[in-house]
């Protein structure tokens, strides 16, 4: 049995510890706002938290989660930090088709945890391990830091 936390509550999975994390939280939790999108790492669309670190979902063993804090895009949609985000997202109108911004806004997250007042290049970095091709770059850009000034104090 293989025990950590998601989202803030106790998990236990009964299963092959070699299963994906993004197939549990999926397909065994219902958490469907995670995306997988190349199921390689390299995309993002499947980004999470794990113990506030931003790891792609689709090549993390859940077995190795064991004892972890793990924060889905679900999970920090209700904390004021993701509503934050979030509606930065919307204002700044840097969502279009949807599959990528979960993973953008969790890689957000990672990135004003560590630095509340990034600049455009700050930004970029954190962004750059996320594809999207639909809303383009600039638009998420200015989303993260609206949240940044709006969110003054929360990060």
């Amino acid at each position: 049995m293989i025990e950590f936390t998601l989202n803030g509550r106790s998990v236990r999975f009964e299963g092959n510890p070699l299963t994906r994390l993004i197939d549990v939280i999926r397909d065994d939790l219902g958490l469907t706002g995670t995306k997988e999108g190349c199921g390689e790492g390299e995309c993002g669309a499947c980004s999470v938290l794990r113990n506030g670190k931003l790891v792609t979902s689709c090549i993390i063993p859940v077995g190795s989660v064991a004892g972890d804090e793990i924060v889905t895009i679900e999970g920090l949609r209700d904390t004021d930090q993701g509503r934050c985000l979030v509606d930065a997202f919307a204002e700044a109108g840097a969502v279009q088709c949807g599959f990528c911004i979960p993973g953008m806004v969790m890689a957000a997250q990672a990135l004003l945890l560590t630095n509340s007042h990034p600049d455009e290049e700050d930004v970029r970095m954190a962004i750059s391990g996320n594809i999207c091709r639909c809303t383009g770059y600039d638009l998420i850009v200015d989303a993260v830091l609206l949240a940044s000034r709006k969110g003054e104090g929360l990060w």
